[in-house]
């Protein structure tokens, strides 16, 4: 698995507007592209900063993706952020999101 961190500052104010878009046009976008399995959204709590990491079956997915349809959302966010998003790529070193969970039996 591998991972995309993207770090974005907000405009003053456009929170509700960025997590709009983000549900109606990135998510559903997100959700098309080869790989991809998840996206976490967080906000700093009285910042503009947000934080967003989507995870993804590969590096060579997640690099298709910031080469193509990247730019699209990018488009979509100009309205909302202040500056240029910063990206980076952390190692996953351990998720549960997609392991079987054990199963706990009753004694």
């Amino acid at each position: 698995m591998f991972a995309r961190k993207v770090s974005i500052h907000l405009k003053k104010d456009s929170l509700t507007e960025f997590t709009k878009t983000l549900k109606q046009q990135i998510v559903p976008m997100l959700r098309k592209q080869k790989g991809f399995k998840d996206e976490l959204v967080l906000a700093v709590p009285d910042s503009n900063d947000v934080l967003a990491i989507s995870l993804w079956e590969t590096q060579t997915d997640a690099e298709a993706y910031n080469n193509s349809d990247f730019k699209n959302v990018l488009k979509a966010l100009e309205t909302v952020i202040e500056g240029t998003p910063r990206v980076g790529t952390p190692e996953v070193l351990q998720t549960t999101l997609y392991e079987p969970r054990a199963v706990v039996s009753a004694a």
